[in-house]
């Protein structure tokens, strides 16, 4: 036996002395473990592997159990087919070591697997896996319960579907914030609840899923719908109130979502609806004052609210406050003050007499005459809301007058004598009328003014109105005033004669007391005849020794124009008053001619200027530089434009109103 022999036996007796202490270690203790991490991710549909190792023990029994249920059983390296679950025969294979395939896992396979091994004489030993099957997320869905967010209900609910997929980790956001359990929110399987949303959770929603295959997010804008709050109602421009033809706008405006449409109603009628909520009026009249109501609507949750103003459109009274005082029987005195139309109705009063009472558009007074009224001013106070005003008024006694006398001559060629008593008073005074000790009565004779302050009288013959005292008196509450008048016949009180500078043209005037029934005069000359034809009268051309009437004037007239005259030669007027046939008094003669040294006449003040306008006009050849003769209609004037006193019963003194030397 050669070296290396021997050297090989030696080995083979080493070799079985160290494989008998090996197995006698093994069979000490029997281990299974675990061959990578116990927590295996696995997708469903592919083949899976639960791998483990083991030591200490040929051949042992292998039991795999799915959770607490056996379902494997299998002899390592027997030729006896493994006892598998009928159930689980197409999934599940034994490995020759003892590892676990699942074929094709399916998603409810999911669960701890343990696996066992036993051997008869070492005990059993254990190991454990946890098997997680999963599908790839796909088709995330947020849905929304109820489908509309409302501020103010109880919750709001997010909640997410897929087509597929398991979920390991599941994530809400909020603006990109995460969202955590809460009093605002509460975190739900497959779902996100609100609680109690207001406007603040309106926002992006974002739930993120995740598995160790696959991460997907879906996302929904949320609006939490609320309103109206309470409206806001503006007019535009802004005042107390409004006046007739005024513009004016209300607006009318509320925070909701979506944005509250407005209605505007007045008089139970609707004007008009929009979202802007301006309701524009223009040239408003007193029927459109009243309450304007604002409807504010939210059509996606019915909700309403209402505001309403009060618009108030007022005309002013139309005119002027009027005030007066008039007499009740001739005995009382009534206050009235007036001032009509307008919207509302102005408010009257007069606190001088009575601090209490007052009327709408009209308010009177009514008090029983009395020396301490006479004179006294009261104030009538007008109170409208586009204006305040005042009036006064003042009640007064009549006061001393003068009568007024005029003679015209009617169709019928009676002779018409009107007498004009009219005192200032107020309330204005009735007149009464007498003539002697009796009153005057109305016929065919005398005929009195309705507002009695004129009395006509009518007869053929002027001796019938003389030797008669009339009388008015001027009576209100307040006391009275009395006026007689003595009629006169024709007369004249004052004449004069004024030539022109070269002696050509003459004017006559004269005067007449207030009195005198006249009803027209008698221009008369004596002298050379005249050269020509007077425009205003037909002239004789005879000389005549004697006077001869040349004009006839009006009973208005007071002047006369004579022409044209010989400068040379001698000439005498005078004129004669008359009513109708009878003639007073003439005049005295006027002589104009050779041998007297004529002034011609400066005007002078008179006491009062004449307005009224003669029935003749000076003829236009008066333009030698002389002045026109001062106008003698005053005393044809009413009393008021004279400032001289009527004579009882006798002519005044003449009067010249310029001078002739």
């Amino acid at each position: 036996m050669t070296w290396l022999d021997e050297f090989g036996r030696l080995c083979a007796v080493f070799l079985a002395i160290l494989l008998g202490f090996s197995f006698r270690g093994t069979y000490c203790e029997l281990v299974v473990s675990n061959v990578g991490p116990s927590l295996v991710n696995a997708v469903a549909g592919t083949d899976v592997t639960l791998t483990v190792s083991f030591s200490g023990a040929p051949d042992p029994v292998v039991t795999w159990s799915m959770g607490d249920l056996p379902v494997l059983t299998w002899t390592i390296d027997s030729s006896i087919p493994p006892d598998i679950d009928d159930s689980r025969k197409e999934v599940l294979r034994i490995e020759p070591n003892g590892s676990l395939t699942l074929v094709k896992v399916p998603l409810n396979y999911s669960s701890m697997y343990t696996v066992e091994m036993t051997k008869s004489g070492l005990g059993k030993t254990s190991t454990t896996f946890t098997l997680k099957v999963f599908e790839k997320i796909q088709n995330v869905i947020l849905s929304a319960k109820p489908d509309l967010a409302i501020e103010g209900t109880d919750e709001f609910t997010l909640q997410y579907s897929m087509l597929h997929g398991v979920v390991e980790q599941e994530k809400w956001f909020f603006n990109d914030k995460e969202i955590n359990n809460g009093s605002q929110y509460s975190v739900r399987e497959k779902s996100l609840v609100i609680l109690r949303p207001d406007r603040t959770d309106t926002g992006e929603y974002t739930v993120s899923l995740a598995n160790p295959f696959s991460n997907v997010t879906a996302r929904m804008h949320v609006t939490v719908l609320y309103g109206p709050d309470e409206p806001i109602l503006e007019v535009q421009p802004a005042q107390p109130f409004y006046v007739l033809g005024d513009s004016l706008k209300l607006s009318c405006s509320a925070e909701g979502s979506p944005q509250p449409t407005v209605e505007w109603t007045f008089d139970s009628q609707t004007l008009n609806s929009s979202t802007n909520g301006v309701l524009n009026l223009a040239n408003v009249q007193p029927s459109q004052g009243g309450v304007y109501i604002c409807k504010l609507r939210n059509n996606k949750t019915n909700e309403q609210r209402q505001k309403n103003t009060t618009l108030a459109i007022y005309e002013r009274p139309s005119g002027n406050l009027v005030c007066s005082v008039l007499s009740v029987n001739n005995i009382d005195l009534q206050y009235l003050c007036q001032w009509l139309g307008g919207t509302p109705q102005a408010q009257l009063s007069m606190p001088v007499l009575n601090n209490t009472g007052s009327g709408a558009g009209s308010f009177s007074l009514t008090l029983n005459a009395s020396d301490n009224l006479d004179g006294k001013t009261v104030t009538c106070i007008a109170d409208h809301p586009t204006e305040q005003n005042k009036c006064n008024i003042t009640a007064s006694s009549p006061r001393v007058f003068l009568p007024a006398v005029r003679t015209t001559v009617d169709f019928e060629g009676k002779i018409v004598v009107t007498i004009n008593c009219v005192s200032e008073a107020s309330p204005k005074a009735v007149v009464s009328w007498s003539k002697g000790s009796e009153a005057v009565t109305i016929g065919t004779t005398y005929q009195i003014r309705n507002d009695t302050t004129q009395l006509e009288i009518r007869y053929y013959n002027v001796s019938n109105f003389l030797l008669q005292n009339y009388t008015c008196t001027c009576r209100n509450p307040l006391g009275s005033q009395r006026r007689g008048i003595q009629l006169m016949g024709p007369s004249i009180s004052d004449s004069s004669l004024f030539p022109n500078q070269d002696g050509t043209i003459i004017t006559l005037t004269w005067e007449v007391p207030p009195t005198s029934v006249v009803t027209g005069f008698d221009i008369q000359m004596k002298g050379p005849a005249l050269q020509s034809k007077n425009r205003n009268a037909t002239l004789t051309r005879s000389s005549s020794q004697s006077f001869k009437t040349i004009q006839q004037k009006p009973g208005s007239a007071r002047n006369a124009d004579i022409f044209p005259l010989d400068p040379n030669l001698t000439y005498r007027f005078r004129i004669i008053p008359k009513a109708l046939m009878t003639e007073g008094e003439p005049t005295e003669a006027h002589r104009i001619g050779p041998g007297r040294q004529t002034r011609y006449p400066v005007a002078r003040a008179v006491e009062k200027t004449i307005t009224t306008q003669t029935d003749s006009t000076p003829h236009n050849l008066l333009t030698g530089g002389l002045k026109s003769p001062p106008d003698y209609n005053r005393l044809q004037q009413t009393p008021s434009e004279r400032s001289v006193a009527l004579p009882s019963f006798v002519p005044p003194p003449p009067v010249r109103v310029a001078t002739t030397v």
